[in-house]
């Protein structure tokens, strides 16, 4: 007998012909002791097949079985820990795990009920912070009092969706961590909605698809030993093997094909195109490919109370035209600053920037700025947020010339049946690819992209990422990426460029990625040499994971 089963099962939301089918037939069982993680794209129905096995949602269809017997409503027996942390703010650490206690375990003594509070904060590693309130909290110690505090109920299910997902890179991965311990020392039934596939391969012993229309996919069973350490793992053939079988099964039915292309670019010039006598004059002086963009001696220095602060120190990099470099790094080590400054929005403190033979000065749509959020008029259409930049570039254009160049990029980031469509209608994704669109609609000499797919689901983050590609590809736009992400960084990049922690962080170490172009996430996944590049910057940001340089700590 399975400990959790799911027979036939279909959910829908909505009635008549507004009726969105979310899940379809159903079936899944989870064995007592199991780690089973679900893994796809948002809006696959991950979070209302967890909803259902917690009794949150009812199905329409199918029925829901727990140790043999029908659910029948929500109960202790199943844990749950979501994607927000939902503390209550003025508790301590303690004080909201022993909220939970009380609910579910009343009728022990008060000496039990405090064990059971101490055990979980000792489990999740949180005995130093028990006095604190949420707001003393980082994000990833927040989750961690989310997952003690389902933990405190002694369930026999742990349900866990997205409970990473607000989490920085660095954080994710090592509350992941904390979360196999803690399963592995009681072999507890868990159930993990995630859209990372590393995250799916440390922990889970079963990993399950589902499809975009809601049917489910295929499964992978994960045999890896445990414990699973992510930089030994990157050397694991086995690992290397389930992460392209399951990276290529999601991207075989999650990614849309690429759109044909039935548009053409008209021959206009923007306005800040490089006058013929001036780049014969570069290209005569051997400047023009070689030191296209230049950082000299750049810092950034921020007054403080306490004197001067300096983020960036000494950075120095030469880029050739057309290259596209990922600047890595871990969180407050100056990335965002140095791109900040790249596209004028941040005063350079000390040194230099030179793009073309010119000094950086303020803001200029010659360096298009891709942001995390991409910033659009909620009340206009995409073809109007992108019509905006394009009308100030080609002031020489005709109306339908411009209109020409609008559509074009539209259509080659997949919007082609979209492009009416008021950006407040729009997903994150839809609108970060409004966002992309119009950065290379200006023709840019620079594009700068500040984690520009951040906010977005590992698997939304990989369309757009081809999206990104595709499109660069046909424009050989010299461009500078800022990421967090490995495998991005070096999807994208010609150079990884890998910063060292702040203050006074600089470039630490420089990466050459001589992988064939075109790119694509599967054809990397088969490179010999894919893993090599990505164990040096693993290497380099576990040498600062912790802040200090190993090297300066010991």
């Amino acid at each position: 007998m399975s400990f959790i089963e799911l027979k036939n099962v279909s959910k829908s939301f909505g009635e008549g012909d507004a009726a969105t089918h979310v899940l379809k037939n159903i079936s899944l069982s989870v064995e007592e002791g199991e780690f089973l993680v679900v893994l796809g794209f948002s809006g696959t129905g991950k979070t209302t097949l967890i909803n259902l096995i917690a009794e949150l949602e009812l199905p329409d269809r199918g029925e829901v079985l727990f140790k043999g017997a029908p659910v029948t409503g929500p109960g202790p027996d199943r844990g749950l820990v979501f994607q927000s942390y939902a503390l209550m703010p003025w508790l301590t650490v303690e004080g909201n795990i022993a909220l939970a206690v009380e609910a579910v375990h009343g009728k022990k003594t008060k000496d039990e009920r405090a064990a059971i509070v101490a055990n979980c904060i000792k489990m999740v590693g949180l005995s130093h912070a028990v006095d604190r309130r949420p707001a003393e909290l980082s994000g990833g110690m927040r989750q961690r009092v989310a997952v003690a505090r389902a933990l405190a109920m002694q369930p026999e299910v742990l349900l866990m969706d997205e409970p990473l997902s607000a989490l920085d890179a660095l954080t994710r991965a090592n509350v992941a961590s904390e979360i196999e311990a803690i399963w592995e020392a009681d072999r507890r039934t868990a159930i993990l909605i995630t859209n990372d596939v590393d995250e799916a391969l440390v922990l889970a012993d079963r990993i399950v698809c589902l499809n975009p229309d809601g049917t489910l996919g295929e499964t992978f069973k994960v045999d890896l030993a445990r414990p699973r350490d992510r930089s030994a793992m990157n050397e694991d053939p086995q690992f290397m093997h389930l992460r392209a079988a399951v990276t290529s099964y999601l991207m075989d039915v999650g990614i849309q094909g690429k759109a044909e292309e039935t548009r053409r670019l008209p021959d206009v010039t923007p306005r800040h195109a490089m006058p013929k006598a001036y780049a014969d004059a570069s290209a005569a002086q051997g400047f023009a490919d070689e030191r296209y963009l230049q950082f000299s001696q750049l810092h950034k220095i921020y007054p403080t109370p306490k004197g001067p602060l300096t983020v960036v120190e000494d950075f120095n990099l030469t880029m050739k035209k057309g290259e596209f470099i990922s600047l890595i790094g871990h969180s407050g080590c100056g990335k965002s600053t140095v791109l900040t400054m790249t596209a004028g929005l941040n005063a350079i403190s000390k040194g230099a920037i030179k793009l073309d033979g010119v000094h950086v000065e303020g803001a200029d749509p010659e360096r298009a700025v891709v942001f995390q959020s991409p910033n659009l008029f909620p009340w206009l259409t995409a073809k109007e947020n992108v019509a905006i930049g394009v009308d100030k570039v080609y002031p020489k254009a005709t109306q339908a010339e411009r209109q020409e160049v609008v559509e074009y990029y539209l259509e080659r980031v997949g919007l082609a049946d979209s492009m009416d469509k008021p950006a407040s209608d729009m997903s994150n994704g839809m609108r970060q690819r409004v966002g992309i669109a119009r950065a290379f609609a200006l023709s840019p000499k620079l594009l700068l992209l500040d984690e520009p797919f951040g906010m977005l689901d590992s698997l939304t983050r990989w369309e757009l990422q081809e999206v990104l590609m595709e499109v660069w590809s046909r424009t050989n736009v010299t461009a500078v990426c800022v990421t967090h992400d490995v495998d991005e960084a070096i999807l994208l990049a010609d150079r990884v460029v890998m910063m060292t922690n702040g203050p006074r962080a600089t470039i630490g170490k420089i990466t050459e990625v001589k992988l064939p172009r075109p790119r694509t996430r599967k054809a990397l996944l088969d490179h010999p040499d894919y893993y090599h590049y990505r164990q040096e910057v693993l290497d380099f940001l576990e040498e600062y994971e912790h802040g200090a340089h190993k090297k300066d700590a010991a």
